[in-house]
């Protein structure tokens, strides 16, 4: 979303200028939860912007709540304000006049009032662009990065047994506050980057983790690093496999598998095996039911 053109008082439906920065917490949670209502996807299954409008509402939301975001975005619309009242007032002989006054200046070496306003009017936007990453930043920071267990080679029977390709496969982990997330939640999110195949949650008391299955190697890719889901809670994306270019020698998995296995032990190693089975098992029923 740029900063620049969006007034997210506006796309809340709130009056904005002078009479939005009086306005208090209350009056624009009760503004969101309107709009919410009213521009929700599942109302509107004919619009396919609808998701698009409903994550632009959540974001100028973020925005306003947060004390110190909504300050710079007040200072930044005063700005805007006072430089179209000026520039509203000048007529002809008055441009002249301005425009004499700041050859002056400018031969005086003293700041040209216009750039200085353009250049205020730019920090300004620079200080609300950081301000809406450190609050993205603020909950990303809280998490450790998930470390990639070691996965064992799917072993196809004789009479078309059916592998699963791990560079499909995506690992999603998320901190276990506020709005928690579902299968079908995260099928939903991750619906943008591609055709979802399935949704594997495990849970815990303090953090979230879930194997999503996509379609196609390039799904998973697009997905791959990204910061999506709630902006209170986003999610952290990562390969399950990352893929490779060559073909790892035989003889250097084992070496690799027990690396991996003392960074993440291996109780978790046996949980990732047995969530990829029920994958695989799922996998070779699709594949039996095309089949017949």
């Amino acid at each position: 979303m740029d900063v620049d053109h969006v007034d997210h008082y506006r796309v809340l439906g709130l009056p904005s200028g002078e009479e939005g920065a009086k306005l208090t917490e209350k009056e624009i949670s009760k503004a969101y939860k309107w709009k919410a209502l009213e521009l929700h996807p599942d109302k509107r299954p004919d619009d396919p912007d609808a998701h698009d409008n409903f994550q632009k509402l959540k974001s100028s939301y973020e925005i306003l709540k947060d004390e110190k975001a909504r300050k710079l975005f007040d200072d930044l619309l005063k700005i805007k304000r006072e430089k179209q009242q000026r520039q509203s007032q000048q007529d002809g002989k008055r441009r002249k006049m301005m425009s004499d006054l700041e050859e002056r200046e400018r031969a005086a070496f003293a700041p040209d009032p216009a750039v200085k306003a353009r250049q205020e009017e730019e920090k300004i936007a620079r200080q609300l662009k950081e301000e809406i990453e450190r609050i993205r930043a603020m909950h990303e920071n809280k998490r450790t990065p998930a470390a990639f267990a070691s996965v064992k080679e799917t072993k196809q029977s004789g009479s078309g047994g059916v592998g699963l390709d791990k560079e499909k496969v995506l690992k999603v982990s998320w901190e276990k506050v506020g709005e928690d997330y579902t299968a079908e939640r995260l099928r939903e999110i991750f619906s943008e980057f591609g055709k979802v195949e399935d949704v594997v949650i495990k849970s815990s008391n303090k953090k979230g983790s879930a194997l999503v299955v996509m379609a196609t190697k390039s799904a998973a890719g697009a997905a791959t690093g990204s910061v999506c889901g709630n902006l209170s809670n986003p999610l952290l994306v990562l390969p399950l496999q990352p893929a490779v270019a060559t073909q790892i020698p035989s003889a250097l998995k084992p070496v690799e598998t027990e690396s991996i296995n003392n960074l993440v032990g291996a109780g978790y190693q046996a949980h990732e095996d047995a969530v990829l089975e029920k994958l695989r098992e799922k996998a070779k029923e699709k594949n039996k039911k095309k089949c017949c």
